[in-house]
């Protein structure tokens, strides 16, 4: 990706990467292994980004 990115596109992939943190131990631990993984979940090469 270039150097220079507009402003816009620089916080949208910001929210994307803030987005596309795992599940909190603490969450897996308290639901008993419920919730293990999110359905947004997204990885860099299998899944690009509109942004």
């Amino acid at each position: 990706m270039a150097h220079f990115k507009p402003l816009g596109k620089k916080l949208r992939l910001a929210k994307a990467l803030k987005q596309n943190r795992s599940v909190p131990i603490w969450v897996i631990i308290k639901t008993n292994r419920r919730f293990r993984d999110h359905p947004k979940r997204r990885h860099w090469r299998r899944t690009k980004l509109k942004a």
